[in-house]
């Protein structure tokens, strides 16, 4: 998923519980036109079925609490930890002769953020590569001088990344810039 499909969720999720909490103060004030604020939300009939349930009803309300708060760590937890799966070892792509070229990981990253960190207006540079070995997704985050022209580096970025696709043999499926600017003077 995207990034701006992940915000896009995000977004619908917060919009949802911001209209149902909204609702829900506006019930519970009476505010609403022709309201009663001494009124019963839940009619009478479930409310006589919540009663005859007595302690199973609790507990139920009680354990639905508690899977839903679960659930919702758990989308919280994968969407704030950093790309997962690295890729480890050795790159290996099969040549036209017999045998086969390997390439360590750990060198192409850092050759990688060697390249990047050429351009002057580029402080430093972390990569991580994810994903399948033939289609890896990148991961680059850049450091930029306050006064980095943004095209400019920009530039440097894409040229960088398609040497990196050239050398190592492999197009990444996906690539993910982030871009920080050190604070100064613009």
């Amino acid at each position: 998923m995207t990034d701006a499909a992940h915000r896009l969720l995000w977004t619908i999720v917060a919009l949802l519980l911001v209209v149902g909490g909204t609702a829900a103060l506006v019930v519970s004030f009476g505010t609403l036109p022709g309201g009663d604020p001494g009124a019963v939300l839940l009619g009478a009939g479930l409310l006589d079925a919540w009663r005859l349930a007595a302690p199973w009803s609790t507990l139920a309300a009680a354990v639905a609490g508690v899977l839903t708060a679960l659930a919702g760590h758990r989308l919280l937890d994968r969407e704030l930890r950093r790309p997962g799966r690295a890729l480890r070892g050795m790159l290996s792509h099969p040549g036209i002769r017999p045998g086969r070229t390997r390439l360590a990981t750990e060198v192409l990253v850092h050759a990688l953020e060697r390249d990047l960190t050429g351009d002057p207006g580029v402080r430093g540079a972390r990569v991580a590569l994810t994903g399948a070995p033939p289609r890896p997704d990148v991961w680059i985050r850049v450091d930029l001088a306050a006064d980095a022209r943004a095209d400019d580096v920009r530039k440097h970025v894409d040229a960088a990344v398609r040497r990196f696709a050239t050398t190592a043999g492999c197009t990444p499926a996906h690539l993910d810039v982030t871009a920080r600017i050190e604070p100064g003077r613009p």
